[in-house]
């Protein structure tokens, strides 16, 4: 026994066994060429920024899939608008502050071509296409005749140069266009005085940097690391797969294009004897000939005609395509109908179950990244501005600060089970008539507001309005007084008389 000992494995303890465990990190045989470098992502982004910028934009303009993704985070991330629901006590006070919010809305964009929660929707955009969006917010004049005497610029991520890092002459840090100060604190950005890729703003005073105080800017993106200072695409992880994706079905276009231009070929025994048809030569000398409907050719002896067959792209070209969209759609974090539009295969469990962890990533970022990096900073500018040029007239500001931002609502695949699930809730105590009506995207007091003055109207024109199961909703006449004999008019809607 003590011979076949000393050939046996011996244990493994101490580091090599921690080294078995982790087999990701062993460097033999498979993964012996896997040496990736320990690079910080703030290092990455500033030496393949820029290029990584100019390849998502163009593959979002001229890639299908990818514009329409684009489009499908932004509708889903913002709808129509993340609004705000003030927590004002006093309802007076609330309504005003919610009123004069409306009204500036339509001034909010400094450029004039949108409201605020169309600012919202182009924020969204950027956030796909470049991971972050710069706002400034820019003060304006009481003089101006706005509202509230504030406008949002939005700026580009080409703006914000990603090659200057150095030293500012205060001491402080600049970082990929951002300065810090001793304790890490933003205090500035450096941003272009024009955009670098805009021929037509190319003029003397438009060179170089601005210093911008960083309390003026709204910085938007989805940090994935710790530290790190400007955003990355959301696309990104799917370029690669887009890019080559769009050139395989241009290849695959362009050779049934090409062999669907050639009918037929003619082999000749002698060059020189007249071709079938009438024989024509086309600029460059190459022979032709031409076919008409109903031709009879009488061949030559030793001619020979053979037509094109072209080959087809195959069975499995679709089953390619698929499996592609499909890892170009979770590399996007997007549902694969919403990138492809293709809803062929898909049923009401598969839509929702795919639905419902796709909207619980978009919550995340309504939430951490949309409210919290843009939509309060926004708030709490506009009501210290407001006071201050006396729009609103408070003894504090901090009276007026606390607000809640409702997403926009879920269009369900079936609403009416939602609907029904939501008033099941209410009636156990599950949850509150205020929450689920947030979860439509409405503000509850707003809602009741609307449904009393539905009701002083219907009560005031005195009309009865009646919802049953199977029934659709109407507005009916309530009678002055029931006639004893009922007539042919007087049946209900659907049912017919009998006649005697």
């Amino acid at each position: 026994m003590a011979f076949f000992d000393k050939f046996r494995r011996p244990k493994l303890s101490g580091p090599d066994t921690m080294r078995a465990r982790l087999e990701g990190a062993i460097a033999k045989r498979r993964l012996r060429g896997w040496n990736p470098p320990l690079e910080n992502i703030n290092a990455l982004v500033a030496g393949g920024g820029p290029r990584l910028l100019a390849r998502s934009r163009e593959l979002v303009v001229s890639n299908g899939y990818a514009a329409n993704a684009c489009e499908a985070f932004a509708a889903n991330l913002v709808g129509d608008g993340i609004k705000p629901s003030s927590l004002i006590a006093d309802p007076d006070l609330r309504d005003q502050v919610q009123r004069l919010w409306l009204a500036w809305t339509d001034e909010a964009d400094a450029d004039g071509l949108t409201d605020f929660y169309g600012l919202q929707a182009m924020i969204a955009r950027e956030m796909f296409v470049a991971g972050e969006c710069f706002v400034r917010l820019r003060p304006r004049r009481v003089e101006d005749g706005l509202i509230v005497p504030l406008q949002l610029q939005l700026l580009q991520s080409e703006l914000l140069p990603f090659d200057k890092t150095e030293t500012a002459l205060n001491g402080n840090r600049i970082r990929c266009g951002v300065e810090f100060d001793a304790i890490g604190r933003r205090v500035a950005y450096h941003f272009r005085r024009s955009h670098p890729g805009d021929v037509t703003d190319q003029g003397p005073g438009n060179t170089g940097t601005t210093r911008v105080l960083a309390e003026d800017v709204l910085h938007i993106y989805r940090p994935i690391d710790a530290g790190q200072i400007r955003g990355l695409p959301h696309i990104a992880p799917a370029m690669v797969r887009l890019f080559l994706l769009d050139q395989y079905d241009d290849a695959e276009l362009d050779r049934k294009k090409t062999a669907a231009m050639f009918a037929g070929f003619i082999t000749k025994t002698a060059p020189e004897d007249p071709m079938m048809g009438e024989g024509e030569a086309d600029p460059d000398g190459a022979a032709l000939a031409s076919l008409e409907p109903g031709t009879l050719q009488v061949l030559l002896p030793g001619e020979d005609v053979r037509f094109s067959s072209p080959a087809d792209v195959g069975g499995g070209y679709e089953a390619f395509q698929y499996r592609t969209l499909l890892a170009v759609s979770a590399s996007l974090g997007l549902p694969y109908h919403l990138v492809t539009g293709d809803v062929r295969q898909a049923n009401y469990s598969s839509l929702r179950a795919e639905l419902v962890e796709f909207r619980r990533r978009i919550g995340q970022l309504q939430h951490g990244v949309m409210s919290h990096q843009f939509c309060r900073p926004v708030w709490q500018r506009w009501i210290e501005t407001a006071l201050l040029s006396g729009a609103l007239r408070s003894s504090s500001a901090n009276q007026l600060r606390p607000v809640q931002w409702i997403p926009p609502r879920w269009d369900w695949v079936d609403p009416l089970k939602d609907i029904q699930a939501q008033i099941l809730a209410m009636e156990a105590g599950l949850t509150s008539r205020r929450k689920v009506v947030e979860a439509t995207g409405f503000d509850i007091e707003e809602v009741d507001r609307e449904n009393a003055s539905d009701l002083a109207r219907v009560s005031a024109l005195g009309l009865s309005y009646r919802a049953s199961p199977g029934e659709t909703q109407g507005a009916r006449v309530t009678p002055a007084s029931k006639p004893e004999t009922p007539g042919s008019d007087d049946l209900p809607v659907g049912s017919q008389g009998s006649s005697s």
